[in-house]
């Protein structure tokens, strides 16, 4: 159960509120809703810059680069119905057939796109604009709607993938670049498709997944959570507000010894964090933060970084994957909360210990490994 402190918080909460509307039923504009703290901390996220230097940019870069036309191995994860499925990945997946599946290829082209937009002047960058207009071309995305739309995998991706498709298109559609423009509209039928599950989905899920692999409901509710805020798309921001506050708002002493699984690349505990931080207001969030994970508030709070003991292990690799978004979280409540600011060394900590295996990694792990490397140092920001 919450403290009973919590739901007083909550109904002093609603009466500030209430009492900050004038006689004329007009608000004043001062609030403490979530939804307003959230877009101004979207703003800010899309306005600074990321601690990452050129040369560990160049470095990053490469590892996408090679891997999104890279067309075997693959895992393509679609359901056979008849001899005619058994197409090439690349005639299935004409955007998206590289770098091993098809969330990995995605969450690739997120990472180029993230990059190019930080370093313009990176010097693959002709090799990636190249990349990233003979994949994402309109007759490409137009195929790989029509997959989804076919009844045997309308739940393809069901949510990894899709929450990494709406943070390649927020990247897209926040470039201020002719490139980026031209990209997102022609991608916009795919984001509109995903958008469109998610809000079949959420309504029929009556309990979220709390795991560390692919299937977390947390994790692909917060990606998803910001490109509603940045869509301004409102139907999607409160359904997954809402479904967050069902799952989640009543969480107590999260097991977070328990963790990490042996083959994990999330944390469950810290992705809820991380999506909670989203969705509720500052103070509210602390508050639930007293009740959910405590002792992540004394400065003396230590996490070892996850251990890889076979790197051509495709499932044991995932542990340096766990390093980088557990760094990620980290990075973003030490820069959002001073009183977290302790974080950002435990933070520097995961990913320092699995940076240096990403350069000539197996593929096993060189297939995906630098997008989370990637989206760890944007959320490092400044600290």
């Amino acid at each position: 159960m919450m403290k009973n402190s919590f739901f007083l918080l909550l109904i002093l909460i609603a009466f500030s509120c209430k009492e900050k509307t004038n006689s004329s039923g007009e608000n004043n504009g001062t609030n403490d809703s979530a939804k307003t703290e959230n877009q101004q901390a979207s703003s800010k996220m899309n306005t600074e810059r990321p601690k990452m230097t050129l040369e560990q940019a160049e470095k990053l870069a490469q590892l996408p680069l090679e891997c999104i036309g890279k067309k075997f191995p693959n895992k393509p994860g679609q359901v056979i119905t008849s001899e005619e499925d058994l197409r090439l990945p690349e005639k299935m997946h004409p955007a998206f057939y590289g770098c091993f599946d098809w969330h990995s290829s995605v969450h690739g082209h997120w990472a180029l796109v993230s990059l190019l937009k930080d370093f313009p002047g990176i010097k693959q960058a002709d090799s990636i604009k190249s990349a990233l207009k003979r994949h994402l071309s309109k007759e490409n995305i137009q195929n790989e709607v029509a997959y989804f739309n076919s009844e045997e995998n309308k739940t393809f991706e069901r949510t990894y993938g899709w929450a990494w498709l709406l943070k390649l298109s927020e990247e897209l559609r926040t470039w201020n670049d002719s490139l980026g423009n031209s990209l997102a509209e022609n991608l916009q039928p795919l984001t509109d498709k995903v958008v469109s599950n998610y809000k079949e989905f959420l309504p029929k899920l009556n309990y979220p997944l709390r795991v560390g692999q692919h299937e977390n409901t947390a994790f692909g509710l917060s990606f998803a959570y910001d490109y509603a805020v940045m869509a301004k798309d409102s139907t999607l921001e409160n359904m997954i507000s809402a479904t967050a506050k069902e799952f989640y708002l009543e969480d107590d002493a999260c097991p977070i010894n328990y963790e990490p699984g042996g083959s994990d690349f999330l944390s469950p505990c810290l992705e809820e964090i991380d999506l909670m931080q989203r969705i509720l207001s500052k103070e509210t969030f602390m508050i639930w933060l007293d009740d959910f994970l405590p002792q992540l508030k004394k400065d003396d709070f230590e996490m070892k970084p996850a251990e890889v003991s076979d790197r051509e292990d495709g499932y044991l690799v995932h542990l340096d994957g766990l390093n980088f978004s557990r760094a990620w979280v980290f990075y973003d409540l030490a820069e959002k909360y001073p009183s977290l600011s302790h974080l950002k060394k435990l933070g520097d900590k995961h990913f320092e210990h699995s940076f240096p295996n990403l350069i000539n990694d197996t593929y096993e792990g060189g297939h995906w490994l630098g997008t989370f490397a990637v989206y760890a140092l944007k959320q490092k920001k400044n600290n």
